[in-house]
């Protein structure tokens, strides 16, 4: 299986001419999407080219659609065998549903759930435990509480994701999108945000946000100098370094910027 993504690109799964394009943005994951993207009467359609997919080099995950929907079982029948990275289930509530489309697929291929709801939060501990990853669909799920998309209304649904997450010990969770396309100081800044809650990337709906998003996941220098300086201190107890005092628990945090820092 390979690294989890930072900045997953979608393309709807009716416009197969930019799969291809998708892959060549810089993004670390290309999303196939048959469920918002795409109209019912393109259902069809989408489906097979998704399972058709093949984009040389390029780590290809694909968004079905939610269970309980007339193309769910379809979806999962069609994609089962083909040659993608792994699926990602929409409006993620019940854990049985993981598990049967983890039956379909087998072992070695990732499996996200998309948490779009009150019920999905409530459910987000026991499906990590069947997911490879979780990810937040942070307007549909501000839509579904009445509340306001802004970070202070969803800074319980974002935080209890990261702590499901690393409960299940699994990877760190995807945030939402940033709906303003146009923006890349938004989406970095949106993106940096996730990263200091714990997220460890976020979906992007446009080839410009991915570079941005990058950026925002990424340690800056001083982050960088400093953990070089915690690190190349040595020593196993509590040591002194600038003024702070340094343990275990900071070499891991020193440990983590440098290995974010490639």
């Amino acid at each position: 299986m390979t690294a989890p993504a930072i900045a997953p690109l979608f393309v709807p799964g009716n416009r197969p001419e930019r799969f291809a394009k998708a892959a060549a943005s810089g993004a670390d994951a290309v999303l196939i999407d048959l469920e918002d993207a795409v109209a019912p009467e393109e259902k069809e359609a989408a489906r097979r080219a998704a399972a058709g997919a093949a984009l040389e080099g390029a780590h290809v995950l694909v968004r079905i659609n939610g269970a309980g929907t007339p193309w769910h079982q379809a979806d999962v029948a069609a994609l089962a065998s083909a040659k993608i990275g792994g699926i990602i289930l929409s409006k993620a509530e019940d854990p049985a549903a993981l598990a049967a489309i983890r039956a379909a697929l087998g072992e070695g291929k990732e499996l996200v759930a998309l948490v779009e709801s009150a019920r999905g939060i409530a459910a987000a501990r026991e499906l990590a435990r069947g997911a490879t990853r979780l990810a937040f669909g942070s307007i549909d799920f501000a839509a579904d509480l009445g509340c306001a998309h802004t970070r202070e209304a969803l800074l319980m649904a974002r935080l209890e994701l990261v702590l499901a997450s690393r409960l299940a010990g699994i990877a760190a969770p995807l945030d939402g999108v940033t709906a303003t396309i146009g923006d890349d100081a938004m989406t970095e800044e949106e993106a940096r945000y996730a990263g200091e809650l714990g997220f460890g990337g976020k979906l992007c709906i446009h080839p410009r946000q991915v570079a941005s998003t990058l950026r925002g996941f990424a340690p800056g220098a001083e982050e960088v100098a400093w953990a070089r300086k915690v690190l190349a201190a040595g020593g196993e107890g509590a040591v002194a370094v600038g003024g702070m005092m340094i343990d275990a628990p900071v070499r891991i945090r020193a440990e983590r910027i440098l290995s974010r820092a490639g």
